[in-house]
């Protein structure tokens, strides 16, 4: 409970409240799940591994009961970032632990899942800078299970909301340093901004809470990518798909952001999926809805296409 004269300085109910003084409180949404070597569902192995225990930078790893085809046979690798506004959320948590089992069944793919520092306790670019560390760990093929079973030449980043942003750059950052090849990207309803955020708005006050001091929307290119697109035109990867959701309050920024990406001159091919009806992340919340099925039917086939 928080004292009297401690003064509140955000909040982003039902989740976190941030006070002056720099305290935060979290109140608990979701259940840690723990991994399994055989999922009851899917037949799926999940295990978690530290990336770097300075950070610390960790993972879960996830493998589908057919990742040993005949030789030299290998599947995709997919480095996700999960959702949460860069405050919320865990890659072990019952949103996440679930779909990933899914997905790597669905798509027959090895999965790491990253598990990122959050904002507020540890500011943005701590978020950014943990992904670009287990995305360079995991495209070196660095545990067994990726060095055994994945192909590195077919090599995808994806993500939800501020899982989409932090998967937007890793492509940016890969293809600014080179030599890291990157097949594909896949945005599910991403977070960024239009360039027009009103002060004091939600999404103004939000960006500057997980990332104390930095420049407005217009400015910052990791929120507002049409800020420098030379970055966007030099990303990594051949293959972009970008899903939208008609009822979601981003989905007009993430348009914004497929048309920066079609008119910068970028070499790859994207390809938009708009969902009628739904609103943010409802593959999450309704997992067992027709809408969220197709959704994932859509990405297991842009991981699985040549």
């Amino acid at each position: 409970m928080s004292s009297t004269n401690e003064e509140v300085d955000f909040e982003f109910l039902p989740f976190l409240r941030l006070y002056k003084n720099g305290r935060v409180e979290r109140f608990p949404y979701w259940k840690i799940l723990p991994p399994s070597p055989s999922d009851p569902t899917t037949g799926v192995a999940s295990k978690d591994v530290v990336i770097d225990p300075a950070t610390p930078v960790s993972a879960r790893l996830y493998l589908p009961p057919n990742s040993s085809p005949p030789p030299p046979s290998k599947i995709p690798l997919l480095v996700y970032f999960h959702g949460g506004a860069f405050c919320i959320e865990s890659a072990f948590s019952s949103t996440y632990h679930p779909y990933l089992n899914n997905l790597a069944a669905r798509a027959n793919v090895v999965i790491v899942s990253v598990e990122y520092r959050l904002a507020p306790e540890h500011p943005l670019p701590a978020g950014y800078d943990d992904c670009w560390t287990a995305f360079r760990w995991a495209a070196a093929g660095s545990d067994p299970w990726i060095a055994e079973h994945a192909d590195l030449t077919r090599l995808f980043v994806a993500g939800d909301s501020a899982g989409a942003n932090l998967a937007h750059r890793m492509a940016v950052l890969a293809g600014a340093e080179g030599g890291l090849s990157l097949e594909g990207i896949a945005l599910v309803h991403p977070y960024f901004s239009t360039g027009v955020e009103e002060e004091g708005s939600l999404g103004e006050r939000l960006w500057r809470m997980v990332c104390p001091g930095a420049q407005g929307g217009t400015a910052d290119p990791r929120l507002y990518p049409a800020a420098d697109v030379e970055a966007v035109k030099g990303m990594a990867g051949r293959r972009l798909l970008v899903f939208l959701a008609e009822k979601d309050g981003l989905m007009k920024n993430g348009k914004a952001y497929y048309d920066v990406v079609k008119g910068s001159g970028w070499g790859g091919t994207a390809e938009l999926v708009e969902t009628p009806g739904e609103g943010h992340v409802f593959h999450l919340m309704k997992p067992e809805s027709d809408a969220a099925r197709e959704l994932m039917d859509r990405l297991a086939a842009f991981l699985n296409a040549t």
